[in-house]
């Protein structure tokens, strides 16, 4: 009989022959995710609805989808967040704007905070930080209303949907009014470099959350020339950039008229977020 763990085996199995990087691990979430189970009992015979989803699985993720698309869901900072083709998934590297943002925080984080989160996608960053702040309110933009829509359904799955607003836009166009903490996780990978991108980045990732311009550096030009005037005194913004982008960030910020108050590195010790305040 069809067992979880003789299941597992035979899928891993073809995950490896195809040279998928981790074919254990993404055997068992597919696994638990036909069952709908975590961490089933290894003997549980998988029912034949199980089978048959789980074969479609497999099948995606032979065609390059990756594992978290399948599912359709994702864990960031501890909580679920729902996907949809208009946004990124959430990272574990991106946690790492979450911690430097409390960070900034410290001594703050009961006061009625306003929070601002440009390019919000699945609105990760905002209700991670809305999970930590009680009587914090906070906007996410995000120029895709699908995105908009997605991050909506996740504020409201992770209780903080009376303490979020999301809105269409371009960036920062329009707003007015000032933030305690801004912070962005913004397309920052060269235009050029996108089709030598992993077949799970470049075909199931929309590349207008990928897509930084020529050089990468497009949303933080014009973050260098909108940011000051959105932030208030006392405020900080944290950002996450790309490999090596730290230097020509933040040459641009200070540019800007913004104070540099230092970075924080992810957990595989890469620059990842820059934290900045007023000057």
């Amino acid at each position: 009989m069809p067992t979880v763990r003789n299941v597992r085996r035979l899928i891993a199995q073809r995950f490896l022959r195809a040279g998928l990087a981790s074919p254990g691990l993404d055997a068992r979430l597919l696994a638990e995710g036909s069952l709908g189970v975590d961490n089933p009992d290894p003997d549980t015979i998988l029912p034949a609805t199980a089978l048959l989803l789980l074969d479609g699985f497999a099948a995606r993720r032979l065609a390059g989808e990756p594992v978290w698309r399948i599912l359709g869901e994702r864990e960031f900072w501890g909580l679920p967040f729902r996907l949809s083709p208009a946004t990124l998934e959430p990272r574990p590297d991106s946690e790492t704007l979450v911690e430097a943002a409390l960070a900034q925080l410290a001594g703050r984080r009961e006061e009625a905070l306003s929070l601002l989160d440009l390019g919000t996608g699945t609105g990760c960053l905002l209700i991670a930080l809305l999970s930590e702040l009680p009587q914090a309110s906070g906007l996410g933009i995000d120029l895709s209303a699908e995105a908009c829509e997605t991050a909506a359904m996740n504020a409201a799955l992770n209780g903080v949907g009376d303490r979020a607003a999301f809105r269409q836009g371009d960036w920062a166009q329009g707003l007015a009014g000032r933030f305690d903490l801004i912070v962005s996780n913004p397309p920052y990978i060269p235009s050029a470099e996108i089709a030598t991108l992993s077949v799970e980045v470049r075909e199931h990732d929309p590349r207008l959350a990928l897509d930084g311009g020529d050089d990468g550096l497009a949303p933080y030009r014009l973050f260098a020339s909108c940011l000051p005037r959105l932030v208030a005194p006392g405020g900080s913004i944290v950002i996450e950039i790309g490999a090596g982008q730290g230097p020509e960030v933040t040459a641009l910020m200070r540019g800007g008229g913004l104070e540099f108050r230092g970075s924080r590195n992810d957990l595989g010790g890469h620059e990842r977020a820059l934290i900045f305040a007023p000057a």
